[in-house]
C-alpha cells in the first residue's frame, strides 16, 4: 500500500481522484474477507473504496477461495467461469460509476483466487475497449507471489496460475531486474514489462518534538525502530536479542498488537526475560499522512537505526528500509533471498541468517558503531540518500513517461522545446512561443524537455507556466544531447495524444530550439501549410537580425548569400526539417519509427550524432511522405551560433571533424563578438557554408525523390539537359550502392557528395543564374584530386566520398554550415 500511495501521489497532483480498494474481497487467508473498513488510515487525498456488489455474487465466499487454493496446490485449474464473469461485471460497473481513467494493480496475479485475477483481465479488456483507452493499467506484481511461496502455489511453470497477457491496455512492472528476469522466464512472450523500483520519498514535514516524551523514552536513550506487522514471520525476536547487546538502547515496535495476540505476548515475555526496554507503539499513521496523530515519520525523526531483520523464507522487499533511506536514517537488515538485488549499492550492516539465526556480538558491534560514530553515520546516510534519490527520480520519470498528464481535448499541436542551461534566455523563448497570432492557446501546448540543466532554467520555466494561457509540460531527459531530448519530448507528446479520445483530426509535433525566437505567425503559417498540402513534414524559414551584425559587413554578406540560396531550393523541394523549427504529423512520425539516435566513436567513447533532424527528414521523405515549405513561418536565429562556430569553420574543423558530428554547448559571449571577418576568413566561412548547403539542399532532395526532376519548376532551375543527366546518374549510383549503405547517417552523405563533386560546376552555374552572380564558383577541390586524370575523376570521387576511416570528405564538406 505504501508503494501504491507513492505512485499515485503523482496522479493526485495532476488532479486525479484516487480510490483505493484494499483487497479484502480477494484473499481469504488474512481473516478480513468481506470485512468493512473501520480503522484503516490513508492520506486525505485517498478515498477507501471497493467493488460494488461483490458480496451478492452467489457462491463467492471464503470457502470458494479456499477451494480454489486447494485446486492450485494440486496444479488443477478450477472451474470459475461463472464467478469470474459476475466479478468482471461488478468491476466494470464500479469503474463506470466512478469514471475511472487509470487503474493501478498491486500484486494482481493471485493464484489462490483465480476467479478474481481472470475477472480483472476481462474487466480491463472490456472497459479499455469501450472507452478507447490506451495502456490505462499499471500492473505491478510486487512480491512475485506466484513463485515466492512454492509450497502454497506450486512450482515452475505454475500451471494453475492465471497467465499474464499481452493486453493493449496493460503495462506490467517488476520491482527489479531479477524479478523481470523471473517473470520473462515464466512468460517469455510478455511485452510491455519494465522495472519500477521502490521509491524513497523525503519527509513532507518534520517529526514531532514530543514523540519521545509521549512514549516515555528518555532523551539520551538510543532507539531502534521496527515498524511492521507483528507476526511470527517478521522475526521481531531478533531485534530483542540485538538490543540486549546494546546498553542504553530501546526497541520501538510500531504495529497492530491485536493482529496476532499470541505473538505479541511471546515478544513481551522475551523482552522481560532479556530485560530489554521495549515500546509497543501501536499502529502509526502512514509516512504520507499529515494528520494530527503520530506517524511513521515521527518515529523516523527520533530513531537512530531502522531494523528489518525479517526471516529468510518470508519474501518481502522491505518498505521499512525504503522509509529509512528517504528519512536519512541508517538501517540494518537480514540477507533474505533478494536483498542484494533490491538494495544493491546501499550501505548497511546485514545479518546473514543462513549462518546466524540471531544477531552475533560482531553484528551488534557494527550496529553500535553506526549509532554512535557520527562521522560514519553521516557517510552512510549521505550515500544511501543519494542513491535513493536517483532511484526515486528513475521511478518518477518512468511513471510520468508512461502515464503522462492528460492532454487538453482541444490540443492539436505539441511544441517540443529541448533546453540545457538556458536561464538567461528561456523567458523570451517561451514568450515568443506563447504570443502566437490567430491561434487559440487551448489548441497547442509546449513540452519543455530539460536535458540536465545545472542553472535555474526549469524553475524559471515553471514560474512562467503558472501564468501562461498555453499549457506547458516540463519533463526531463537524462541522456545528454539535443537529439535525445527532442526525441523524449516528441514521444511524450505522442503518448499523451494517444491516451485521449482522438477526434480523428491530424495531430502535429513541432520542434523549436531554446536559443531561438519564433515570429508571431510561426505556428499559424506552419499549421496552414501542413493542412493545405496534407504534408507529413512542414519546414519553416529562418533569418538573422541585421542589428546583431552591425559593423560586420563581410560576415553579414556571407550569411545572406547562404539564405538566398536556401530560399530558392526550399521553394523547389520543400527542404528538410531543422531543429530550429519544423512540424511533423503524428502518423508519419510513428510510421518511420520516430527520431532515431545514431552513435559514433570519438576518442574511444560513444557520442550521439548531432544531425537527428536531418536524418529524420530523410527517413520521412524516403518513406514516400511529402514535405512542404512554409516561407511565412519564420524563426530568428540567435547570433551566438555564428559567433561560437565561426572560428571552427575558419580553421576547418566545422561541426566536429574526421566524420564525427557532435553537439557542443553554445553559450552567450561576454562581451558579444563585434569584430568582422577578414576577407580570407569570410571566404573560408562562405566556402564551408556553401559546400554544406549544396549537397544537402540541392542534390539530396532529388536523390531521395527523383520525380522532382519531372516537375517544370525544377527542370527550369537545372535546365533540361542537366536535369536529365542528373536523373540518369542518380539511378546508376542508387543501383551501385543499394547494398553498400544502410543508415541515413551515411546513405545520404556518400551519394550526395559524389553527385556534388561530379556536377559542381554546372550546379553553381545554375545557382548564379537563379540567385545571383555573387554566388560565385565552386570552392577548390581537395589537393588529392590534382593528380587524378580527368577520365577517372568520377571513379576517384567514389573512393574519396566513401573514405570513412580518415573522414576526409567530412572535413572537406564541413557537415553543418555555420549559417
Amino acid at each position: 500500500m505504501v508503494e501504491f500511495l507513492k505512485t499515485t501521489k503523482s496522479f493526485a497532483d495532476q488532479g486525479y481522484r484516487v480510490h483505493l480498494d484494499l483487497g479484502y474481497d480477494i484473499k481469504a487467508d488474512k481473516g478480513r474477507f468481506f470485512q468493512d473498513y473501520r480503522h484503516e488510515r490513508v492520506p486525505d487525498w485517498v478515498t477507501l473504496d471497493r467493488v460494488d456488489g461483490v458480496a451478492r455474487i452467489a457462491g463467492y465466499d471464503r470457502e470458494f477461495v479456499a477451494a480454489t487454493l486447494e485446486s492450485v496446490r494440486s496444479n488443477e485449474l478450477p472451474d470459475t467461469d461463472r464467478v469470474t464473469a459476475e466479478l468482471a461485471d461488478a468491476i466494470v460497473r464500479t469503474w463506470e460509476d466512478r469514471g475511472v481513467a487509470l487503474v493501478v494493480v498491486e500484486n494482481g496475479t493471485l493464484p489462490e483466487n483465480v476467479a478474481y485475477t481472470k475477472a480483472l483481465y476481462q474487466a480491463i479488456a472490456r472497459y479499455g475497449a469501450a472507452h478507447e483507452l490506451g495502456r490505462f493499467v499499471l500492473w505491478r506484481d510486487h512480491d512475485l507471489m506466484w513463485q515466492s511461496e512454492p509450497a502454497k502455489y506450486g512450482s515452475f511453470p505454475y500451471p494453475a496460475t492465471p497467465p499474464m497477457v499481452n493486453s493493449p491496455h496493460i503495462h506490467y512492472f517488476a520491482l527489479h531486474g531479477e524479478a523481470k528476469r523471473r517473470t520473462l522466464e515464466w512468460m517469455p512472450q510478455l511485452r510491455n514489462l519494465d522495472v519500477l523500483p521502490n521509491t524513497f520519498t523525503p519527509p513532507i514535514r518534520p517529526g514531532r518534538l514530543d514523540f519521545r516524551e509521549r512514549h516515555g523514552i528518555a532523551p539520551d536513550m538510543k532507539i531502534i525502530a521496527r515498524f511492521t506487522r507483528i507476526i511470527p514471520q517478521k522475526r521481531i525476536d531478533r531485534d530483542l536479542h540485538l538490543v540486549a547487546q546494546l546498553p542504553g538502547t530501546c526497541l520501538f515496535i510500531a504495529g497492530d498488537t491485536e493482529e496476532n495476540p499470541a505473538e505479541t505476548a511471546k515478544l513481551r515475555a522475551l523482552a522481560e526475560e532479556l530485560q530489554v526496554p521495549v515500546v509497543f507503539g501501536g499502529v502509526l499513521e502512514p509516512c504520507e499522512s499529515a494528520s494530527e496523530e503520530f506517524s511513521v515519520r515521527d518515529l523516523l525523526a527520533h530513531a537512530d537505526i531502522v531494523s528489518f531483520l525479517t526471516s529468510y523464507d518470508y519474501e518481502s522487499y522491505g518498505n521499512p528500509i525504503g522509509e529509512a533511506i528517504a528519512a536519512g536514517v541508517p538501517y540494518i537488515a537480514s540477507r533474505y533471498a533478494l536483498y542484494d538485488t533490491v538494495y544493491a549499492g546501499f550501505e548497511a550492516p546485514v545479518l546473514d541468517i543462513l549462518e546466524h539465526d540471531l544477531p552475533t556480538p560482531e553484528f551488534a558491534r557494527r550496529v553500535h558503531d553506526l549509532m554512535t560514530n557520527a562521522e560514519r553515520r553521516a557517510e552512510v546516510v549521505a550515500h544511501n540518500r543519494q542513491l535513493g534519490t536517483h532511484t526515486r527520480e528513475v521511478a518518477d520519470e518512468l511513471v510520468t513517461t508512461l502515464y503522462p498528464p492528460a492532454m487538453g481535448a482541444q490540443v492539436r499541436l505539441s511544441v517540443v522545446l529541448p533546453v540545457y542551461n538556458e536561464a538567461a534566455n528561456i523567458d523570451a523563448v517561451l514568450l515568443s512561443l506563447q504570443n502566437q497570432d490567430d491561434i487559440d492557446p487551448s489548441t497547442y501546448e509546449i513540452v519543455l524537455v530539460d536535458n540536465n540543466s545545472t542553472d535555474d532554467t526549469v524553475e524559471i520555466a515553471r514560474r512562467f507556466a503558472e501564468n501562461s494561457p498555453v499549457d506547458i509540460q516540463v519533463i526531463s531527459e537524462r541522456e545528454q544531447g539535443v537529439a535525445c531530448a527532442r526525441r523524449a519530448g516528441m514521444e511524450f507528446a505522442v503518448r499523451r495524444s494517444r491516451n485521449r479520445k482522438d477526434p480523428g483530426e491530424r495531430f502535429y509535433l513541432m520542434s523549436a530550439d531554446a536559443d531561438c525566437r519564433v515570429d508571431r505567425r510561426w505556428l499559424t503559417e506552419l499549421l496552414a501549410a501542413m493542412e493545405k498540402d496534407k504534408a507529413a513534414i512542414g519546414v519553416c524559414d529562418y533569418y538573422y537580425n541585421a542589428e546583431h551584425f552591425v559593423g560586420r559587413p563581410r560576415l553579414w554578406d556571407a550569411i545572406q548569400r547562404t539564405l538566398r540560396c536556401r530560399a530558392v531550393t526550399f521553394s523547389l523541394f520543400g527542404g528538410f526539417p531543422d531543429g530550429k523549427g519544423f512540424a511533423v504529423e503524428r502518423e508519419a512520425y510513428e510510421d518511420v519509427g520516430g527520431i532515431e539516435i545514431f552513435y559514433q566513436l570519438q576518442h574511444g567513447r560513444f557520442v550521439n550524432h548531432l544531425s537527428d533532424d536531418w536524418d529524420f527528414g530523410i527517413r520521412v521523405a524516403g518513406s514516400g511522405h511529402d514535405i512542404t515549405y512554409a516561407p511565412k513561418s519564420k524563426v530568428e536565429i540567435n547570433p551566438r551560433r555564428v559567433n561560437h562556430a565561426i572560428d571552427e569553420v575558419i580553421t576547418g574543423r566545422a561541426y566536429g571533424n574526421d566524420g564525427i558530428i557532435v553537439m557542443r554547448d553554445i553559450r552567450p559571449e561576454a562581451p558579444p563578438v563585434t569584430v568582422d571577418l577578414t576577407e580570407a576568413e569570410a571566404l573560408q566561412a562562405w566556402e564551408f557554408s556553401i559546400k554544406d548547403f549544396t549537397p544537402k539542399n540541392t542534390i539530396l532532395p532529388v536523390l531521395l525523390t527523383p520525380s522532382f526532376l519531372d516537375e517544370d519548376a525544377v527542370v527550369e532551375f537545372f535546365g533540361e539537359d542537366l536535369a536529365h543527366r542528373l536523373g540518369e546518374r542518380i539511378a546508376e549510383i542508387k543501383a551501385e550502392m543499394s547494398v553498400t549503405d544502410f543508415l541515413p547517417i551515411h546513405s545520404y552523405k556518400t551519394p550526395s557528395y559524389r553527385l556534388y563533386l561530379e556536377f559542381r560546376d554546372e550546379i553553381f552555374a545554375r545557382l548564379r543564374a537563379t540567385v545571383g552572380e555573387d554566388i560565385g564558383f565552386p570552392p577548390p577541390l581537395p589537393e588529392c584530386f590534382d593528380s587524378v586524370p580527368a577520365a577517372r575523376f568520377a571513379e576517384f570521387v567514389k573512393y574519396y566520398c566513401e573514405d570513412r576511416e580518415s573522414g576526409e570528405a567530412h572535413n572537406y564538406f564541413g557537415n553543418g554550415g555555420v549559417f
